[in-house]
């Protein structure tokens, strides 16, 4: 049974390279749970992600176990956004912060796959976000994007680049959410190392 990588199938979307670069996104199914505050001390952050995995790796089970399509459970994703975006680019106020995480889902997988999935999780496991977690179809279109390399922390000069500099630079103004896709492990990659897709939906001033 071949395993599909979908960072390497959907390589435009998960693979940019370190400079600003136009990108179309389809409408795709993420796993999405939503939350306020700073993700590093939130409890409702980590509880949030605790059944985001939870359900997301079941429903990989089933998919290859009964389906027979296996799959690499794709990357961990944020929408992110405040009342003032400065908070966001800048002054990095996490406490204001608003989120949406979510995990890309195969255009197989079903509400009643999905639903499945959501009780077996709840019959082993108390995760009191669980009732909190939804399977949506999500559609950006028209971004920029960019590879980030290095800590979260350093994150803010290439916003504020990105979003202060490029947009009105090329004509364009943000529409949507900011959007970060995080593809390595922060337990296991030297910050230094870590690659997060920093991406911003927009259209045409």
């Amino acid at each position: 049974m071949d395993k599909i990588d979908f960072t390497k199938q959907l390589k435009h979307l998960y693979r940019p390279p370190a400079e600003c670069t136009i990108v179309e996104v389809p409408q795709l199914t993420y796993l999405m749970i939503d939350g306020h505050g700073d993700p590093n001390t939130a409890p409702a952050y980590t509880h949030a992600l605790e059944a985001l995995y939870a359900v997301a790796y079941r429903i990989k089970s089933t998919s290859k176990n009964e389906l027979g399509r296996d799959y690499g459970v794709p990357p961990l994703e944020g929408l992110w956004w405040a009342a003032d975006m400065a908070a966001f680019t800048s002054a990095r106020d996490k406490r204001t912060w608003d989120w949406t995480m979510m995990i890309m889902q195969p255009e197989w997988i079903t509400p009643a796959l999905y639903h499945r999935a959501i009780e077996e999780v709840q019959q082993s496991k108390a995760l009191s976000a669980l009732p909190g977690l939804r399977l949506e179809r999500y559609e950006e279109g028209l971004a920029v994007q960019i590879m980030h390399t290095g800590p979260y922390e350093e994150e803010g000069p290439v916003l504020a680049r990105l979003h202060q500099e490029w947009l009105p630079q090329h004509g364009y103004t943000e529409r949507g959410k900011h959007h970060e896709i995080y593809l390595s492990d922060p337990r296991r990659a030297a910050p230094a190392n870590m690659k997060t897709v920093l991406r911003q939906p927009m259209q045409a001033i």
